[in-house]
């Protein structure tokens, strides 16, 4: 059982955020914590500077991000919330999510009410991802929620990366309750993919951009696609199997290569339906761009891995989308779409498409933007929290 073992009380005047429903408080917004000494993980009751309750949350004071609510009602029992945000995140899925898709992010951290916890649904195994102190305090009651509530043949674990590092925790990866097989057959909009939840990246699969090969798939039916860092090949799989005429797919990694040609055996598509290419995405855009006479493509997928890991990067990796980007434009043949994608939570929004105009200058092409794209709806975001923004995404049209 989850107790709450002490109280945090904040600064005069620092409780706006929190009373718009901002999981995040920051270090410097609180007044003290009562006991002194709390560790990294404990749950406290929060309360304004005059000790009015504003919820529970839990804290590590050694972090920036000193406390993240989970509830804003001081009366919550945490065993009740974990449950609760489980089965609610659930119920919208199975709203939001057609039939044809048996992978998706089942809870999204902050946006589902639990921060700090990741859950990915693969066909009947989920994947859980705890990333601070506090959801870790929380495992054994995330995986008897689970339990009760879809009983999933296997339930994996993947807390690692540098949030973990920063609260304080090291990695911890494996089996938490049943057997993982080797590859996991899921389906995607009707596209098989083969996954693998103890080594894949990030959970196994791209959940996030579920919405965007649908829409890319539209748009390159009869037409030709290029797929940057096409990773396991999900838009590059979209188009080809909707109809369009020639896909190449590229990426440095051989093993995303050997996964994305495996996925396109899952599909019975024949081998000459996607040209995979072993190269330096960045190398080959600029080599096409530069070519005379070079090949145009009908849409070109711009979806590079994550460019500013910490906010210190955000300037080079402003410069380095603007590069890119301004070669993939010039590979767009006239009255074709470009979709482009950042990934960085450190370099998104207005900050990414800035980088695109600018881009577009560098090109010398001119582009419509028909679009704003982000990931689907299983990613929800608190209206109050921006912070849980990350993924940015353009759908431009060639003028020219």
């Amino acid at each position: 059982m989850i107790a709450i073992e002490g109280r945090a009380f904040l600064k005069k005047g620092r409780d706006g955020p929190a009373r718009g429903g901002n999981p995040w408080i920051f270090s410097q917004a609180i007044g003290r914590v009562d006991p002194a000494g709390l560790g990294p993980g404990a749950f406290v009751a929060v309360h304004d500077a005059g000790g009015d309750p504003i919820g529970v949350g839990y804290l590590n004071p050694a972090t920036t991000i000193a406390i993240r609510m989970i509830a804003f009602d001081p009366r919550a029992r945490i065993e009740s919330i974990v449950h609760e945000r489980i089965a609610r995140a659930l119920d919208l899925r199975g709203r939001i999510l057609g039939a044809d898709t048996d992978c998706y992010r089942l809870l999204n951290g902050d946006g589902d009410g639990l921060s700090g916890v990741v859950i990915d649904r693969y066909a009947d195994s989920a994947v859980i991802q705890l990333l601070t102190a506090g959801a870790d305090r929380m495992r054994f009651e995330i995986a008897a929620a689970l339990d009760k509530l879809i009983a999933p043949a296997a339930i994996v674990e993947r807390s690692t990366g540098s949030v973990r590092r920063q609260e304080g925790l090291s990695d911890r990866a494996g089996m938490v309750a049943g057997a993982a097989a080797p590859e996991t057959i899921v389906i995607e909009n009707g596209v098989r993919h083969a996954v693998d939840l103890i080594h894949g990246q990030k959970t196994g699969h791209f959940l996030d951009q579920r919405e965007n090969r649908a829409l890319a798939a539209r748009l390159a039916r009869t037409a030709s696609m290029l797929d940057a860092y096409c990773h396991s090949g999900g838009f590059a799989l979209a188009a080809a199997l909707t109809g369009a005429r020639r896909v190449i797919a590229v990426d440095s990694s051989e093993r995303a290569l050997a996964a994305a040609r495996r996925n396109r055996e899952l599909n019975a598509l024949p081998p000459d339906a996607i040209e995979f290419l072993h190269a330096d995405a960045p190398r080959f855009l600029a080599e096409q761009a530069n070519r005379a006479g070079g090949e145009r493509f009908g849409v070109v997928v711009l979806d590079p891995p994550p460019l500013a890991r910490a906010a210190q990067d955000a300037a080079q990796a402003g410069r380095l989308y603007v590069d890119l980007n301004a070669l993939a434009m010039r590979l767009v043949e006239p009255g074709g779409f470009l979709m482009t994608f950042s990934c960085s939570a450190h370099f998104c929004g207005e900050e990414f498409i800035r980088a695109v105009r600018i881009a577009q200058t560098k090109s010398g092409r001119k582009f419509r933007m028909l679009e704003r794209l982000g990931p689907g709806p299983d990613h929800p975001v608190l209206l109050g929290h921006p912070e849980g923004e990350y993924l940015t995404g353009i759908l431009l049209a060639a003028l020219d």
